[in-house]
């Protein structure tokens, strides 16, 4: 290969604090903590593969939260199963690639408030799904200091597509290596999922926040970031409700992120948003949880 084509992969070294819940059947739950800090939300036109849902880029202020580790494992779902019901039914078992650490996935946006709400009355702490500005922020593994920036377009800060550097390969993350990104060449689709943690984490300390499986988020989704809310919280939307139709009416519409195992290299982007209606499933999507700091 010629040596101006291989891709660049970044690593930043930081320093993860965390904490563990201990789930029924001894079962566990690591959870990192993410510092306060400021960084700028969103892709910009020069950015490959991005679209006009990912922008105006924007200055986002995050507090501090802690974040899952991993995406939520079928083992740490069948244990949260076996608590009482607060509002409907999961399902013990729901996903298609079998594995107690790899993650859980066919759960609808519903089933993951669901999870969220049981762990909540089982710990006495708010567990919830994160907003997006949450999950791009932990995405990018932005420490203290923040990582250099790349200065373009102007005065804006501009961030490298993918946490690791310019682009992924599928030594590094599991999604579908016949469709690369930028210069990186063509390589292996694994086409199933992999247990969590199998990949290096970022600066955060957070593993697998670029495919394997995509995660739901809080908010309601909206065309482009006209009006979103500067301060990292859920962004829901008032009079927006949305235009995907059925038989029962109109569709909730929330936001995945993050790109899964059977997807291109550039749906793994850390500014990459993808609208999927609330109720539905599919074998590429799971989630990780937020607890918040009161």
């Amino acid at each position: 290969m010629n040596a101006s084509k291989v891709p660049i992969i970044t690593r930043r070294r930081g320093i993860a604090q965390y904490f563990i819940e201990t789930l029924p059947n001894e079962v566990t739950l690591e959870m990192v903590s993410i510092p306060a800090g400021s960084f700028v939300m969103g892709a910009p036109e020069s950015e490959e593969g991005s679209s006009d849902d990912e922008r105006p880029q924007h200055e986002v202020t995050v507090s501090a939260f802690f974040f899952g580790k991993f995406q939520v494992t079928q083992a740490q779902w069948r244990a949260v199963a076996t608590l009482p019901k607060v509002k409907q039914d999961l399902k013990s078992d729901p996903s298609r690639f079998k594995g107690e650490n790899r993650p859980v996935e066919q759960i609808s946006w519903y089933d993951a408030e669901e999870f969220c709400a049981r762990l909540s009355e089982y710990t006495k702490r708010e567990y919830r799904l994160p907003s997006e500005a949450e999950w791009e922020y932990g995405c990018r593994g932005m420490t203290s200091p923040p990582a250099p920036l790349l200065l373009g377009e102007g005065s804006k800060k501009i961030y490298p597509p993918f946490h690791f550097g310019e682009t992924i390969t599928p030594e590094h993350v599991n999604y579908n290596g016949e469709y690369p990104y930028g210069d990186a060449p063509k390589g292996l689709n694994r086409a199933e999922t992999t247990d969590v943690g199998s990949f290096s984490a970022n600066a955060f300390g957070l593993y697998d926040m670029h495919g394997n499986v995509w995660e739901w988020c809080g908010d309601d989704w909206h065309k482009n970031y006209e009006g979103a809310p500067t301060d990292g919280s859920i962004w829901l939307a008032e009079n927006e409700q949305k235009d995907i139709k059925n038989n029962e009416g109109r569709e909730i519409r929330k936001l995945l992120r993050g790109g899964s195992w059977i997807l291109l290299a550039r749906n793994c982007r850390s500014a990459y948003r993808n609208p999927y209606v609330a109720r539905n499933l599919n074998h590429g999507n799971g989630f990780r949880v937020v607890c918040p700091l009161r």
